[in-house]
C-alpha cells in the first residue's frame, strides 16, 4: 500500500512529467498568462486522458501485445489510441463540468507528450494495473499542478519589469529551470 501511494507523490512531485522529464512542455510556454478556468480545464482534461489512455493502453498490452510477443509495437499501438482518446474525453469532460471551457483544447492535448510517455512508462517495469494508474493520476496531478505554478509564476512576470533580453520565453526558460530545481527538493523525502 504504501509502495502505490509512493508512487503517487512521486510522479505528482518527484519524478514529473514537465519538470523532470521534458515531457508536456508545449502548454507551458504559451506566451501570455491564461485565464484561470482555461488552465484548469487543460489540467483536468491533460489528467483524465493519461488515465484513460493508460488504462486502455495497458490492457492492450497484457491482453493482447505480451501475449503475442508483439512488445515491439507499443508505440505503433499507443499513439493512435492516446489520440483517438482526446475528443471523446473533451465532449466527456465537457457534459460532466459545463462550467469549464473544455473547447478548443483539442490542439494542446494533441502535443502533449506525457500522454504517451506516462503510457509507454507504466508498461516498462511491468508492476501491475495500480502501479500504471497511480503513475499516470500523478503525472496528470503535477502536470496541473506545475501549469497553475507557472502560469502564477508567469503573470508576475509579465507585469514586472524584466531587463529586454530577459523578456518573454528567456525568463520563463529559467523559470522553469528554478521551478525544476525546486521539485528536486522532494527528491530526498522519501526513503525506500
Amino acid at each position: 500500500m504504501t509502495d502505490l501511494l509512493l508512487t503517487l507523490v512521486s510522479a505528482a512531485l518527484i519524478n514529473n512529467v514537465v519538470l523532470h522529464w521534458p515531457l508536456g512542455v508545449d502548454p507551458l510556454l504559451q506566451g501570455t498568462p491564461v485565464e484561470r478556468r482555461r488552465l484548469h480545464a487543460l489540467g483536468i482534461a491533460t489528467s483524465w486522458v493519461m488515465l484513460a489512455a493508460t488504462l486502455l493502453n495497458y490492457s492492450l498490452y497484457q491482453l493482447v501485445l505480451r501475449p503475442l510477443q508483439l512488445d515491439i509495437l507499443q508505440l505503433l499501438v499507443f499513439l493512435p489510441v492516446c489520440v483517438a482518446l482526446i475528443g471523446p474525453s473533451l465532449k466527456l469532460l465537457a457534459r460532466w463540468l459545463p462550467s469549464l471551457p473544455f473547447e478548443r483544447l483539442w490542439p494542446l492535448l494533441l502535443t502533449n507528450a506525457g500522454i504517451l510517455g506516462l503510457t509507454l512508462i507504466g508498461t516498462q517495469h511491468d508492476r501491475g494495473v495500480a502501479h500504471a494508474v497511480l503513475l499516470s493520476l500523478g503525472g496528470g496531478l503535477g502536470f496541473w499542478l506545475v501549469l497553475v505554478l507557472f502560469n502564477d509564476l508567469r503573470q508576475r512576470t509579465y507585469h514586472e519589469e524584466v531587463p529586454l533580453p530577459f523578456r518573454g520565453l528567456p525568463i520563463e526558460l529559467i523559470s522553469a529551470g528554478l521551478m525544476a530545481l525546486a521539485f528536486l527538493g522532494f527528491n530526498g523525502l522519501f526513503k525506500s
